[in-house]
């Protein structure tokens, strides 16, 4: 059986790195890339270069931006006293896009975890209480994951910030838009109990 050039091993091996993309997508793509037209393959390979060293992290919130600051801290439109704070830049993109946000953002970089070598001092959290006098910050947000570590970071969080004199929430959680009680595992349920809220009247 005849094996693949090793140029193709090495692109499919690249793309296998990417998450969401098993060897078998990586290979799939890497058979369609050489095999496209060469024009494609370079504008793709321009665009990955492009992205890669014109985006970074705003030196500021941490979200991802082409300037510095980020067009999220330089919007003199939004809310100064409300904080959200997440753990990764994407988490801002997702939450921007349902359009409900209107205050600044923070990213933590991470969550803590201690059994994978990750403390208070890995993440941004220095930068955060930096940010709450300057800025009178009088809502903290905390929007993380409901598992052990998002969990944990919310408690670490909440008890650190207890002596700035600023309000701590937590964004609620429950069943998704669409699905059904059946589905819903306990802990979802019990967040979706504990997060209810009035029905307003007509």
């Amino acid at each position: 059986m005849a094996s693949l050039p090793e140029p193709i091993v090495a692109l499919s091996a690249a793309l296998g790195r990417l998450p969401g993309i098993g060897p078998r997508s990586a290979e799939r793509l890497a058979l369609h890339l050489v095999q496209a037209d060469p024009a494609i393959t370079r504008t793709l390979a321009d665009a990955l270069l492009a992205a890669r060293e014109r985006v970074a992290l705003c030196q500021h919130c941490g979200a991802l931006t082409e300037a510095q600051p980020c067009p999220i801290c330089s919007d003199s439109t939004r809310a100064n006293g409300i904080l959200c704070i997440v753990e990764r830049a994407l988490d801002v993109l997702s939450l921007e896009k349902s359009h409900t946000f209107r205050g600044r953002y923070h990213v933590l970089g991470g969550r803590l975890s201690p059994l994978n070598g990750v403390g208070p001092e890995d993440l941004r959290i220095d930068s955060l209480e930096s940010r709450i006098a300057p800025e009178g910050i009088q809502e903290v947000i905390l929007a993380l994951g409901s598992d052990v570590e998002g969990e944990a970071t919310c408690v670490y969080l909440a008890q650190r910030l207890a002596g700035q004199g600023v309000r701590v929430t937590r964004i609620a959680q429950g069943l998704p838009a669409g699905a059904g009680l059946e589905y819903a595992d306990d802990l979802t349920l019990a967040r979706a109990l504990e997060g209810r809220r009035d029905v307003p009247r007509l």
